[in-house]
């Protein structure tokens, strides 16, 4: 199990920065253009020693893939299952609207333009059993024994991403993703790793997907998503589970996400036994202070990003030191480790974070870390 006991553990959320060589395979191969299946493994593997030694040498103590093999952290699924053969998707991102230059820049980043989300036109199916081993017998390979995590895209992300134009209803939808994707979910597990699910649906969700919802009904979207989700990891233990929650990785103004206080005790109905969601971002950065008053649901191990993922300055650690004091004071630091808030490149190609500035961020992290230890550990 995966939990602070004499300090406080870091991690992080999932994508790091590709090689720029393999940043260019991965756009041909999403382009259509003929890519060697072979050399495209190979380079991913040695992508993945690369990057889980960078992740150790900066500190991280619970590392994974940097999702070296996929497209982006939702669209890969298209690859992996059947079904997906319609036009693409579009949908609005409320907190864009009224900001048309902030919207330009956001849907003009490369790698944003480079995704590919075909909706859904036919019954989903499993089609590609390879990838998910391949990918867990890479990161085995690298980590040498470190903990590990694997990320993987939620029923809910998916059914976000890729517009139904088959399934009856909604819930019909939701169940034949969390049914396809039960086989990815337990090679993680059987693999050795805890499996995360990425589900920025459960609060992304509110201003995308479900913007024409009051609160209460995107409350119940959101335990409609919980639901799908339980069936899908109904053979995994929770303390093997951790679920990933953020209002959406991109440079935009966010005053339309929800709350976070509107919506935390609806992550009690989640399995997953771990947490991990926005922090230290600006618009979100004040709510630790929710659980002062606001009782958090029992039993779950809270992982708040405390290094911000849209921005090249380089946190200073104590920041990061207080910014984790501030959730261990409430939450008890037994329930506390410290993440990221998001991906640091979500969508092959995707601009943001110099790539160089990526590995100072995560050394800050292990150092604000080790500061915040010393006071509520004394070793």
């Amino acid at each position: 199990m995966q939990r602070s006991t004499d300090r406080f553990l870091t991690t992080h959320t999932g994508s790091l920065p590709r090689p720029d060589d393999l940043i260019r395979m991965m756009f041909a191969k999403e382009e259509g253009v003929p890519v060697d299946a072979a050399a495209l493994d190979a380079r991913v593997r040695e992508a993945v020693f690369d990057i889980v030694g960078r992740q150790r040498d900066a500190g991280v103590d619970i590392v994974n893939d940097g999702e070296m093999s996929k497209p982006s952290y939702a669209t890969y699924v298209k690859d992996r299952l059947s079904g997906f053969g319609g036009s693409g998707n579009t949908y609005v991102f409320q907190d864009l609207v009224e900001f048309p230059r902030s919207a330009a820049r956001v849907f003009g980043d490369p790698g944003r333009k480079a995704r590919k989300a075909p909706a859904c036109n036919g019954s989903i199916a499993l089609a590609d059993k390879r990838s998910p081993v391949l990918d867990m017998e890479n990161l085995n390979a690298a980590a040498g024994g470190a903990m590990t995590f694997s990320s993987a895209a939620s029923p809910g992300v998916i059914s976000l991403f890729f517009r139904n134009d088959h399934y009856k209803s909604h819930e019909d939808y939701l169940h034949a993703i969390a049914e396809a994707m039960r086989f990815e979910y337990e090679t993680v597990v059987e693999h050795g790793a805890t499996l995360q699910l990425d589900c920025p649906d459960l609060a992304m969700g509110r201003h995308v997907q479900y913007a024409d919802l009051d609160l209460a009904g995107f409350r119940k979207r959101m335990r409609m998503h919980l639901e799908a989700l339980n069936h899908a990891v109904r053979n995994i233990p929770a303390e093997k589970l951790r679920l990933h929650m953020c209002w959406g990785n991109y440079p935009g103004p966010h005053h339309c996400d929800v709350p976070f206080g509107d919506i935390v005790d609806v992550l009690g109905h989640a399995k997953p036994m771990t947490i991990l969601f926005e922090a230290a971002n600006p618009r979100h950065a004040h709510e630790w202070a929710m659980f002062e008053t606001v009782k958090a649901p029992e039993g779950k191990v809270w992982v708040p990003g405390v290094i911000e993922c849209q921005s090249n300055y380089i946190e200073h650690p104590e920041l990061v030191a207080q910014r984790i004091g501030r959730y261990a004071g409430v939450l008890g630091p037994e329930n506390v480790m410290a993440g990221v808030d998001c991906g640091f490149s979500i969508h092959v190609g995707q601009g943001g974070v110099d790539p160089d500035v990526v590995w100072a961020k995560l050394k800050a992290l292990a150092d604000g870390a080790a500061l915040a230890s010393k006071k509520f550990w004394r070793n």
